[in-house]
Formats: C-alpha cells, sequence, structure tokens
C-alpha cells in the first residue's frame, strides 16, 4: 500500500506546475510512502513522535536524520544519531548535498530521492483520460439517479485542430476528454437524444472527423462499461464492419475454469429445469446474467423467450408500465394498448437485474404477482394469468436493504428460492487470460482483422490487477487495447490503471530495486509509443494514455528529447 505524506509549508507551495517537484519514496515494513519536500521546511526521520517520519525500531534514534530543500538544493544532515545515516550505503558525515536518485538508509528504512523539472501550466479544452473518466462516472451516476438525460458521444478524429474546434463550441458544463488512439469522449449533460444528435451535428460540421457514435444514458444502459462499450462498438459499426458473434454455450463453458466457478455451474445443472424462483448475488460486472443465460438454455424452458429487464434503468411509473403493461389512456402518452414483460415471458423466462432498485411501492405488486402467477395491466381490469420463471440478480446485500425498511423481507424470501453468489474476477484468476483472449477473438472478428496477442508483460499485468469492475471491465480493456495494438499486445497498449497497479506491485513486491523496476518499465514504454509513431510526440501520448504535456516531462525525466539541431 502507498500513501502519500503532504507536509505544511504554511505560505510556501510545495510545488506548481512550473517548479520542479522534490519527495522522497520511503519503504519500510513492506508499506511505500511518497513523502513531499517543500522548498524551505525540515523533514525529519526518527524514532519521537515529533519526528515528521516516525521509524519505531531500535536501530533508528529519537531524531536521526534532517533533510532540508532551499530551491534547487536539497541537503541531508545525520542529527549525531547511533548508528548513522547511509547514502547508497556509504555512511556519510555533516551536511552532504542529495541528488536525484540517491538511495537513503536510516535504520531499516530506505529512502529515494526523486526531483523533476517543472513544465509550465498549458491551458487546454481537451481533458485527459483519467479527467474524462472520473467526470464520467459522476455524471453516470447523476443521471442514473435522478432520472436525467445525458447524451454521450464518441469522436474519432486525428486533427487536433478539429478536437480543439469542438471543444471550443461546448457549453462550459460539457466536457471533451481522451480516450484512446484518435478517439475523443463527449459529454453533454442534460441533452436528450434529439437534442444530443442535434448539438453533434451542429459540432461536427464543417470539421474532420472520421465517424461517432452516441448513446444516451439510463435509456442505452446504467453503467459506464455498458455505455462505453456501446460507443465503442458503434465507432467501429459504422466503418462497415461486421459484428460479432454472441457467445454460444460450447464458447462460455469453455471459459469456465476456476473451482468456484465449476460449482456454480454445477448448481445451474442441478436447479435450470425446476420451477424455482432464482436469486443470483455478486458484484455489478461478474456475469450474472451469463448464469441466467445458461439456466434458462439448459432448463425446459429454452424454447419460450428469456426476457431482460434492468430495473436501475427505469423510474417507478415507466418500471411498473414495463413490468405489467398498460392499457391504452391509462397515462399521458399510452396511446395504445402496451404488453408488459410478465406477459412477453410467458411460458419462459424474465431475468430482473438490480432488483433491490425497485422502490417499494412497487415491490408490493412485485409480490402478488409472484404468489399469484396473474397480472392486471396497468389501467386495466382484466386479470391475466402468466406462466413466468422469474430469475433475479443484485449486487447489493439485500438482507441489509431489509434491515434498513428498503427491500420487504416477504419479497426477498419468495425470490430467494434457491440463491447462486458469484464471486469477482479477481478470486477468480485462472480466468482473467482465457476472458481476454476470448473478448480478442470477438473483437477481431468485428474489426475484420487477426486476432492479437498478448505478450508476456501483458499477460502479468492483466493478471495482477483487481479487476473492480470485473468482466464487464476487462472487456473494456481488451476493446481498448484492440483500438491500440497491432499483431501483439503489449503492456503499453492496457490501461493506465492497469499499468499503474502494475508499478504498485512491484513497489510492494520488491521496495529496494522499485526505483530501478518502474523506471525501466516506464522508459520503454515510451520509448515503444514513440517508435511505434515514429516519434509523433501527440500520437505517442494518446497512445500511453497521457496529455501531450506529461509525456514530454517524462521524456525529460528519462533523457529521450532529442538534441537541439546544430
Amino acid at each position: 500500500m502507498t500513501e502519500i505524506l503532504t507536509i505544511d509549508a504554511g505560505a510556501t507551495s510545495l510545488h506548481t506546475r512550473d517548479q520542479p517537484r522534490a519527495f522522497l519514496v520511503v519503504h519500510h515494513d513492506n508499506t511505500s510512502r511518497v513523502v513531499e519536500l517543500p522548498d524551505g521546511v525540515d523533514v525529519t526521520f526518527g524514532r519521537s513522535r515529533g519526528a515528521t517520519i516516525m521509524i519505531d525500531h531500535e536501530k533508528v534514534s529519537r531524531l536521526h536524520t534532517r533533510i532540508r530543500r532551499t530551491g534547487d538544493v536539497i541537503e541531508i544532515e545525520d542529527l549525531a544519531s547511533r548508528n548513522g545515516t547511509r547514502i547508497d550505503n556509504e555512511r556519510i558525515t555533516g551536511i552532504t548535498r542529495l541528488r536525484a536518485g540517491d538511495e537513503i538508509s536510516i535504520g531499516p528504512a530506505t529512502a529515494v530521492l526523486g526531483y523533476t523539472t517543472g513544465l509550465a501550466e498549458v491551458p487546454s479544452a481537451i481533458a485527459d483520460a483519467t479527467s474524462g473518466e472520473a467526470r464520467l462516472v459522476s455524471e453516470v451516476d447523476r443521471a442514473v439517479r435522478y432520472r436525467r438525460p445525458l447524451t454521450l458521444a464518441l469522436v474519432r478524429t486525428a486533427d487536433d485542430a478539429a478536437i480543439d474546434r469542438i471543444a471550443a463550441a461546448l457549453r462550459p458544463m460539457d466536457m471533451v476528454a481522451e480516450d484512446v488512439g484518435d478517439d475523443y469522449l463527449v459529454i453533454l449533460p442534460e441533452l436528450d437524444r434529439a437534442e444530443g444528435q442535434a448539438t453533434l451535428e451542429r459540432l461536427c460540421t464543417d470539421v474532420s472527423v472520421a465517424t461517432r457514435a452516441s448513446v444516451l444514458c439510463p435509456d442505452d444502459g446504467s453503467t459506464v462499461f455498458e455505455l462505453i462499450h456501446q460507443l465503442r462498438t458503434g465507432v467501429r459499426g459504422t466503418r462497415g464492419q461486421r459484428p460479432a458473434p454472441p457467445p454460444d454455450a460450447a464458447s462460455s463453458s469453455a471459459i469456465i475454469a476456476d473451482p468456484a466457478m465449476k460449482r456454480v455451474y454445477a448448481l445451474v445443472d442441478r436447479i435450470a429445469d425446476t420451477a424455482m424462483t432464482v436469486l443470483i448475488l455478486g458484484e455489478t460486472g461478474v456475469g450474472k446474467e451469463i448464469v441466467t443465460e445458461a439456466i434458462h438454455r439448459r432448463s425446459g424452458r429454452r424454447d419460450h423467450p428469456l426476457i431482460k429487464l434492468n430495473c436501475a434503468a427505469l423510474p417507478e411509473t415507466l418500471l411498473e408500465s414495463e413490468l405489467f403493461g398498460h392499457e391504452r389512456g391509462s397515462f399521458t402518452g399510452a396511446d395504445k394498448r402496451k404488453i408488459g414483460f410478465f406477459e412477453a415471458a410467458d411460458g419462459g423466462t424474465l431475468f430482473l437485474d438490480e432488483i433491490g432498485e425497485i422502490p417499494l411501492s412497487l415491490q408490493a405488486k412485485l409480490l402478488r404477482v409472484l404468489e399469484r402467477k396473474e397480472i392486471t395491466r396497468v389501467g386495466g381490469t382484466a386479470v391475466i394469468p402468466t406462466d413466468t420463471r422469474l430469475i433475479a440478480a443484485t449486487h447489493r446485500d439485500l438482507e441489509g436493504e431489509v434491515r434498513a425498511g428498503r427491500f420487504r423481507q416477504d419479497l426477498l424470501f419468495r425470490i430467494a428460492g434457491f440463491a447462486i453468489a458469484i464471486p469477482p474476477l479477481r478470486d477468480r484468476v485462472d480466468e482473467i487470460l482465457p476472458l481476454a483472449e476470448y473478448f480478442l477473438r470477438v473483437g477481431a472478428v468485428e474489426q475484420n482483422r487477426a486476432a492479437p496477442t498478448l505478450d508476456d508483460a501483458a499477460r502479468a499485468a492483466l493478471r495482477g490487477y483487481s479487476w473492480p469492475g470485473n468482466i464487464r471491465e476487462l472487456k473494456n480493456a481488451i476493446d481498448r487495447a484492440l483500438v491500440l495494438a497491432g499483431p501483439v499486445i503489449t503492456f503499453v497498449d492496457l490501461p493506465d490503471k492497469l499499468r499503474d497497479a502494475n508499478h504498485r506491485h512491484l513497489a510492494s513486491s520488491n521496495p529496494s530495486d522499485v526505483r530501478g523496476q518502474v523506471a525501466d518499465v516506464e522508459r520503454a514504454a515510451i520509448v515503444a509509443a514513440l517508435d511505434a509513431e515514429t516519434n509523433n510526440q501527440t500520437r505517442a501520448a494518446r497512445r500511453l494514455g497521457l496529455s501531450r504535456r506529461a509525456l514530454i516531462y517524462k521524456m525529460e525525466k528519462y533523457g529521450l528529447k532529442p538534441l537541439p539541431k546544430q
């Protein structure tokens, strides 16, 4: 685990974009800390609680070492400690000047000095990929939570001037952010589908845009991963590429490699051909829908419909109409009779995803349908029998929701006739690479190309990442890599989060050598990107998922800046 320690420098700024940054990476007790070195402020090491960095060890004196930065000069002084202070294994005496990369030893702890030259702040209307993702997460949450429209678009252009003109024409609340390669994410809050389309038409008029795709949240999806996947598929689809075939039984079963998932599918075989309601539990993106499809496919209902509904994507009034149908004139806009999902799935299976999001008033109506096996359309009086098997899914703790008064206990008893818990992807490590290779094959078909292979570094990074978004996040990462990669997907082609996690893993597993390992990996990634883009810094930065400003800074750090022409 790495934590960042910021020292309060009073009126002194720690560092700004146009000032050099100095910091220490401190390793002790299998943990790492990043400690900033502000100008004019002492940073002390010692066993005393008064020390800036407290190291409770018998080989460390109460106040052992002091480091002070004065402008560009950073000096270290041993405070007459009993066991001394060492720089690169040499014991120091008096005040000694430090250089970037020096390794300081204080008892059992080591600290490596980092010093990076500053960059002037260059205002840009284009956000980097990290800022874009953070904004997207918050906007999708707001759209789903409050039922507000959100138009998202993916614009593909190799013309920097074109995307600058698009950004300049946006409202203050809108955002353009780098995505991957020549793709840019456009976030348009509070615009419905028609308004969003009209805005995109206006933005893309008279600019060089190769292609674009758009979606509306929450109508087209209620999670970031769903929406991004639809956008990328849409951009590919507009280029005339044929769609990939859906996963079939053989391909899905071939990826069941983890013992826990084998147990899950053994349970599926046991209950598939019964009439029991099933509750599938698991984090978002673990594959609850795939398990539902397996249950339906292996049941006697396989020749009847499997209807799916995400309860989180609809408001209460619309959700009731979707479930039970409505009669003409039952509410404003109901100009004809509508058959609900229970009727449409008669004889088959109805899958209610995110059932924990159903409001209490609708939970009572759902309970009556499950108990009586009959429905009444909204605005109607006729009782309609239904033979529909219910499979529900949620990532919530429904027992906790019952205790909090947000979910009916009797409905929980009714839907949990048989519960199946799906483990997260991080606990199914043996399935990560087979799933990644399957998504590569599917994506390659979409793009009419041969499926790339994964090199060893990419495979290690995929296996070592925790995948908080589970299978959806893995598919998104592979989709992104396919945009960037040639015949081989390398470490450089993976998203920033995976690369950063790999760096943190190196730091925690071997802190004494982290300086060289991380620097070597990062430098090699930059060199590879520059080579792939024939030294075009803008495109290399985009390939690495960095801003051009950040790439130039790292090139200076690793001595990769070309020499000025004579």
